[in-house]
C-alpha cells in the first residue's frame, strides 16, 4: 500500500483555506475584461487581492505592517498563491494606482457565486445593484 498523499485541508492555515474558497477562474476572467494587470509586472491583481485580505484578517493598520507581516512568513508562499511577497512601495503603488472597478465587479461575482449558501434573511429586501 502506498502512502496517501491527499490532504483534505489538514494542516493548512485558515488563510489558505479562505483564499481557496475564492473562485479564481472568475477573478481571472474579470482581470482580462478590466485589463487591470496591463501596466503591472511585479504586482498582479491576484497579489493585490491576497495582500488586501491578509491585511484585513491580520488587522494591520498600514501597508508597512502588511508587507512586514507577509515577509515574516518566509517560505510559505504557497499559502498565499503568490510568487513573491510585495515590497512596500510596489504594494502601495498598486493600491493607489489600480482602478478599484475590478474588486467591485468581483464582489458582485462573489455574491452570485455564494448565493445558494447566503442567508436569505440577510439579503431579503436588499438590492445588490450597481450604483
Amino acid at each position: 500500500m502506498g502512502k496517501d498523499n491527499e490532504k483534505n485541508l489538514v494542516g493548512q492555515p485558515i488563510f489558505k483555506q479562505l483564499v481557496n474558497l475564492l473562485p479564481r477562474d472568475k477573478f481571472d476572467l474579470l482581470v482580462k475584461q478590466q485589463k487591470s494587470d496591463r501596466y503591472y509586472k511585479a504586482f498582479s491583481s491576484w497579489d493585490e487581492m491576497v495582500t488586501l485580505l491578509f491585511g484585513i484578517l491580520s488587522r494591520c493598520d498600514s501597508m508597512g505592517e502588511v508587507c512586514d507581516g507577509m515577509q515574516t512568513l518566509q517560505g510559505k508562499l504557497n499559502y498565499f498563491g503568490m510568487d513573491r511577497f510585495p515590497a512596500k512601495s510596489t504594494a502601495g503603488d498598486g493600491l493607489r494606482e489600480r482602478d478599484n472597478a475590478l474588486f467591485k465587479e468581483f464582489y458582485f461575482e462573489l455574491i452570485n457565486h455564494f448565493e445558494l449558501v447566503l442567508s436569505v434573511s440577510r439579503i431579503h429586501g436588499v438590492s445588490f445593484s450597481y450604483f
